[in-house]
């Protein structure tokens, strides 16, 4: 077997088995022998090897969903729903005012929920746009129910101008209840469309 080949398999077991395979076993020494022997069709049909492990065979357990996780995730996917026009303009108040709060309620809801139910957890990745509230969503993807719901509403308030009201929602209340993350001036004029 060419040597390049070789290499780029036992890169690849190693990627694949995260580590769990190592080019010790004895599969490696037959594809070592292969290297010397001038023709491998020339060799017994008889396979030598006395033990190897499928792939498919060795699970891999996926680590619980952090804390960390789903706050770098949520900064993501607000930056993507204040878009290009937004973002630039209220970045520095998100970041100081509001962003520290998304992340305590995050934890708290992470806190609340059990080991069985954090792995089910994921964060929705489809902000809404036009002047809809929907920044994210923590769901439970086995009941594929709201956990909790991060929103921002665009409010214009007389003599002053326009707001965004930065809230959540949670399912022990079914949703009915503003908790209240803090708001941000925009300024008199109306501000752009979510998303551009």
């Amino acid at each position: 077997m060419k040597k390049w080949l070789h290499k780029s398999l036992v890169v690849s077991v190693a990627l694949l088995s995260f580590g769990l395979i190592t080019p010790k076993h004895e599969i490696w020494a037959n594809f070592e022998g292969d290297r010397h022997d001038k023709s491998i069709f020339d060799r017994p049909s008889d396979n030598h090897i006395t033990s190897a492990y499928q792939l498919d065979d060795i699970l891999v357990e996926e680590p619980l969903p952090t804390t960390a996780y789903f706050v770098s995730a949520a900064k993501e996917q607000s930056y993507i729903k204040f878009g290009t026009r937004v973002g630039p303009v209220i970045e520095q108040e998100f970041e100081s005012k509001i962003f520290p709060k998304i992340e305590e309620a995050i934890a708290m809801t992470v806190d609340r929920t059990g080991e069985d139910k954090l792995r089910n957890l994921i964060i929705s990745e489809k902000p809404s746009g036009d002047y809809s509230e929907k920044i994210f969503h923590i769901v439970d993807n086995a009941s594929k129910m709201d956990v909790i719901r991060f929103h921002v509403r665009t409010e214009n308030r007389p003599f002053e101008g326009y707001y965004y009201n930065f809230h959540y929602h949670t399912f022990e209340d079914d949703y009915s209840k503003h908790y209240d993350l803090g708001d941000i001036y925009w300024s008199k004029n109306t501000p752009p469309k979510w998303l551009s």
